[in-house]
Parts: C-alpha cells; structure tokens; sequence
C-alpha cells in the first residue's frame, strides 16, 4: 500500500548520482566487454610531450607501462636536478669576473628540448674533443721503433719536430701559439729553442718592468709605499688635501698640497711635498755629493738605494734649515718621513713663483737679482758653510720682488774634496746667465769665484787657456788641503754647531 503523503529526506552530500547498474562474474569476465573497454579507453586524446615520445619509440615500444613510467619520472627529476644546480652555480659565481662552472655534476641526456637538429652535439658536456689534434706518440725507451728499413729513431727530424709543436703548449699563458698541432705543424729544434728562449726572455723583461712599476717612483707618479705615506699625512691632519704635481726633476717629484696643522709648529696654509725619487736611473752620480760629507760618511750605504734617498731627504733638510738661519731666502722645512720632505709653498693662490729663467724682469729688477744671489752665495758660503754645487737659473726662484734659493739637497761644505770644483762651476752658471740677460755688473766667472771664497787665486791673462789654468789652480789647492788634513787630522774650514730640525717622525721600517 503506498504511503501518500510522506517526503524523501534530502541527501546532504548534494544530488546523489544513480548506482551503477550490477552486473554478474560472467559479464566481467567475458572477451565482448573487454573489447569495448579498449575502444572506449583509445577516445581519449594522448600527451603531446617530447619526452614522452621520445621515450616510446621503437626501442622502447614493447615495453611495459611501469617501465615508461620510471623513466618519465628519471627524466623529470634529472631535469630539476639540472635546473637547481645551474642556480647554485649562479649564486655562488655572482658578479665575479672568475667564475666556476657545474658542469662536470649535470645529468647529461641524451636529448634536449633544443630547436637544433638532433646531431647537434653541445662539445662544453663532452670530455673529449673530436676536433683535437692527438699529440705525438713517445719514443719507446729503447729510443727507436720499426724494424729493418723502417727503423725510426728519437733524432727523426719528423718526430722530432712534431715533438717540439707538442711542447709550445708549456710556453707562458701570454705567448699565443696557435693551432700548431691542428695544422701538423713541424718545428725544427733550433726555432724551437729560439723561441723558448724568447719567451723566457719577454717573462724576465716584464717581471723587472713591474718591480720597478711597484718600487720606484716616476714621473708625475708614486709608488705604492709613498702613496701610503701621503695619505697618512692626510689621515694624520698634516696636511688637508693633496692638489697634484707642479714640478719633476731629474731627483724628485713635487706635489702642491693645503696645510693642516702639527703639535709641534704652525703649518702654512699651502706647502710642497717633495718627493724623492726611489730610482737612480735619472741621476746616477748622486752618491759623490754624499758619500765624502763628514754628517752622512758613517751611514752612507752604497748597496741600498732607499737608505741614500732618505739620506738625500734629510740632507736638503738639515742645509735649507742652516740657510734660514742665516735668513737666506729658501723654502721652510715643515715636517720630513723618510724620503718625503715637506716645505712651505713659494708662490701664491696655488701657483708657483716662476723660475729665475722664465721671469720677465726688467733691467733694474734684472741688476738687483744679481747682486742678491751674490750675497746669497757669499752668505751659504761664509755663513752657512756650504756650497750649493748646482746654482743655476733653475734652481732660483723671483717672489715678491726677491731671489729664492730651492734644490739644495745636493749642497755640500767647504772641506769636501771637490766643493771648490763645485764653486767654480756655480759661478760659472751665475756670470753666463747674467751677462746674456745684459747685466753690465755681472762679474766673470774668475772674479765671482774669488768673491764669493775669499780667495785671491791670479787671473790668467790668456783667455784661451784661462779656464784650464784657474781649475787646475783650485785642484792643487784642494790637494794641498787634504794632505793637510790627513797629516794633521784637523780641518781649516770653521765647523758650524749642530743644526736644529724640524720634528723626524720615527720610521717603523727600514
């Protein structure tokens, strides 16, 4: 009896599909039903990957499912594996300009998904290069192969050229030399050993031009170490800035920079950095302006070159600071490191006062800077105790109406054995210049000579013989000087007191 009335309750899992008509054993089991499983399984549209297919080719088309399977999967995890490790090599090289390849850890396939032809083989993957030239076979120990007539030995003129192609590949990295092995190239031993030798050679010129790059100073430039002492004058407050070079010289190289300030003394507001140079190769006769000065004959060391500059540095500091005792007109030592010697500037707003023989000076101006550097000369000699030993119109500046003495590094004493030699020739360099600029005072050379010594040595009357003849005068005084001065152990020039200096920062090295 039906039930009007009563409502089916609602299912809550939503619409409730209809069940699966039941079938028996015998339906299941039967060949007619499994046939129309297969068709209905075919309807269906199959993958497009490229690996899929590649991996069902022939080869493979026999296979089982479970085994394609696997191998999708190998395919797929060695693929990640690739890609994970091509971002770690990219992390780990950076911006670096060296960098360190993975390659040799990739899961190298046989096929890539690549637009390029299928025997396009990438040669970065392979260890071996079919398009290397296979180097030359050795010589057996015993030094021949073959037999009979065909008997060759290690002296082939073949083989061994041959050999020596093989052997460039041990020449320097900077040396290229080609594809010589590709080309069956044959070098006899004597190219051979010409070029090696070459090599060699080229290696031991550039390792010489980089020391002197890095343990020299040149022009308009510094070495590293001198570079350091700079910026630590700048560190230390000494000075505020480095401007650049003003001058280079055959010895040293100047810089303009502004002052800072020193515990000690006052630092003007614009000083010179002289920077000596490390290298003797501009001025190879240094050593016998310092060499026989009693002040350095004990420390002078012939056999190291940056001891001698550091003792030129502190020679032109101890004589310009007797010269501005005596109120010569000279640069003012301010601070002196090791071969460094800073000065007070000669000049104004940054530049320099102009050398004596490029100043335009008139003839009044022209006749007072004459008589100052007579004084001058008079005064370092009597005075001071010292000869300048290379006064000449470059190594005199005009400032503010008055001659300015630079460059006395080279400057020696009167009892040097050829301070007189020197004399004469400063003299020489003063009465020449003068005299073509029209200075009717100017004094020969014989009569500034004996001005500026004191001495009375006769004027020869021939002027063809008259130079040879007074220099042969002052060398027989000189002699006659030393021979008394090694008899008697006693000088018979006046000896000046020690000097007072400006503060010598310690040196942490030699």
């Amino acid at each position: 009896m039906d039930q009007i009335g009563v409502v089916t309750p609602k299912s809550p899992w939503g619409h409730v599909a209809p069940a699966a008509p039941a079938c028996s054993l015998t339906d299941v089991m039967s060949e007619q039903l499994a046939n129309q499983l297969t068709e209905e399984d075919n309807t269906f549209p199959t993958l497009t990957d490229p690996a899929v297919d590649l991996l069902l080719s022939d080869e493979v088309s026999e296979t089982t499912s479970d085994q394609v399977l696997a191998k999708m999967l190998q395919l797929q995890f060695d693929r990640e594996f690739d890609d994970q490790l091509r971002r770690e090599e990219k992390r780990f090289n950076g911006d670096s300009k060296v960098s360190i390849s993975f390659e040799n850890y990739r899961m190298v396939h046989p096929y890539e998904d690549s637009d390029s032809s299928e025997d396009e083989v990438d040669w970065q993957d392979t260890k071996h290069d079919p398009y290397k030239a296979d180097k030359p076979q050795t010589t057996p120990r015993r030094g021949f192969s073959g037999k009979g007539k065909n008997i060759t030995t290690k002296h082939d003129a073949e083989t061994c050229g041959r050999k020596n192609t093989a052997r460039m590949d041990n020449f320097a990295p900077g040396v290229h030399i080609g594809d010589g092995l590709g080309m069956d190239l044959k070098l006899s031993n004597q190219v051979y050993n010409s070029l090696k030798q070459h090599c060699y050679n080229e290696q031991r010129r550039s390792a010489r031009l980089h020391e002197k790059k890095e343990h020299s100073t040149a022009e308009q430039a510094v070495d590293p170490r001198t570079r350091l002492l700079m910026y630590k004058m700048v560190n230390a407050g000494v000075l505020e800035n480095i401007n650049g070079c003003i001058s280079t010289g055959k010895e040293s190289v100047v810089f303009h920079a502004d002052g800072g300030s020193l515990e000690e003394q006052p630092v003007p507001s614009e000083v010179v950095l002289k920077v000596f140079k490390t290298t003797l190769n501009e001025f190879k006769n240094r050593d016998r302006y310092i060499k026989d000065d009693y002040r350095f004959i004990d420390r002078f060391s012939k056999l190291n070159p940056r001891k001698v500059i550091r003792l030129w540095a502190e020679k032109e500091m101890h004589n310009l600071t007797r010269m501005r005792k005596a109120e010569i007109p000279c640069p003012e030592v301010v601070l002196l490191k090791k071969h460094i010697l800073v000065m007070s500037f000669i000049g104004k707003d940054h530049i320099p006062a102009p050398k004596l023989k490029d100043a335009k000076l008139g003839s009044e101006d022209m006749k007072s800077a004459f008589y100052q550097v007579l004084h001058m000369m008079q005064q370092m000699f009597q005075e001071c105790n010292l000869v300048h030993a290379d006064l000449s119109e470059y190594n005199m500046l005009w400032h503010e109406g008055k001659v300015w003495l630079i460059d006395v590094s080279q400057s020696i004493e009167p009892r040097h054995p050829h301070a007189l030699e020197f004399l004469f020739r400063d003299c020489r360099n003063v009465s020449t210049f003068f005299q073509k600029r029209g200075v009717s005072e100017a004094m020969t050379v014989y009569e500034l000579f004996n001005a500026v010594s004191g001495m009375n040595i006769p004027i020869p009357p021939d002027e063809d013989v008259a130079e040879a003849e007074f220099i042969s005068e002052i060398m027989a005084y000189e002699k006659r000087n030393e021979d008394h001065v090694q008899r008697r152990g006693k000088k018979t020039f006046h000896v000046t007191s020690e000097d007072g200096g400006p503060p010598l920062i310690p040196d942490s090295d030699d």
